[in-house]
């Protein structure tokens, strides 16, 4: 039992060093394939053995072993976030088709949310392409009737481009940006049209939350935007632990 967990929990590990590169390079448009893991201050190749997860970091002091520049801190982070959900995805579904499915959605809700809270976007690739695979995954594996898929992605935009439009017009300001509309969407492709309710009062509550936290530590900026993604992240992680298949 703890060797199967000990093993998923280090897989989980490795997975999340694959999605370090993706968060870092899908926003670039390069290869998430080729070059080589580098340092990305000096562009010297990583080896084998300064790039093991976690554990590198560790020994390294957080820092690159020839320029000594500080590596950033979400490389751990993902990694121990990655083999965290692996092992409670399991919990939940064992090794079943849902295990795969959903465990391949929070991977994507991983990468997403940690490339909209650096750089404010969430890319086409990311989003569109989660739809196609939520439609696919919904047709060959059963996860959630072909139906409820579709019904999903077409409800999901629907309803937060409604609200996006309503609030310009009415602010004169941008309200939540094309990514969350898609992101929104993506997550009705894969969960199907009954999980958005939820999805958005989780995220609404969580981001109003966090909106309230910035005001009161940020100050001298009241209007600060945060992004919406990471917040539909969670609403999505929340509504897979305690309404899917419950």
């Amino acid at each position: 039992m703890y060797f199967i967990e000990l093993f998923l929990f280090f897989f989980g590990l490795v997975w999340g060093s694959f999605l370090n590169v993706c968060i870092f390079r899908i926003p670039e448009g390069k290869s998430i394939v080729f070059p080589k893991s580098h340092c990305r201050n000096c562009k010297k190749n990583i080896a084998w053995y300064d790039n093991i997860p976690l554990i590198s970091y560790l020994i390294l002091f957080g820092k690159c072993r020839f320029c000594k520049k500080r590596i950033s801190a979400q490389y751990p982070i993902v990694e121990l976030l990655s083999g965290i959900f692996i092992i409670l995805t399991y919990h939940y579904f064992g090794f079943t088709k849902f295990f795969w499915v959903y465990y391949f959605l929070i991977s994507l809700l991983i990468v997403i949310s940690f490339i909209d809270l650096r750089l404010r976007i969430i890319p086409d690739i990311l989003s569109l392409g989660g739809i196609v695979f939520g439609l696919i995954f919904s047709l060959a594996l059963k996860t959630i009737s072909i139906k409820d898929s579709l019904l999903g992605a077409f409800v999901g935009f629907g309803i937060l481009f409604l609200i996006s439009t309503i609030y310009e017009k009415i602010t004169k300001r941008e309200g939540m940006g094309g990514g969350d509309v898609k992101l929104f969407s993506m997550l009705g492709a894969f969960l199907g049209y009954k999980a958005l309710l939820p999805i958005m009062l989780i995220a609404s509550i969580s981001g109003l939350i966090a909106g309230i936290l910035v005001m009161i530590i940020n100050r001298s900026n009241l209007k600060q935007a945060i992004p919406f993604g990471p917040f539909l992240a969670l609403g999505a992680i929340g509504y897979l632990s305690y309404f899917s298949y419950s």
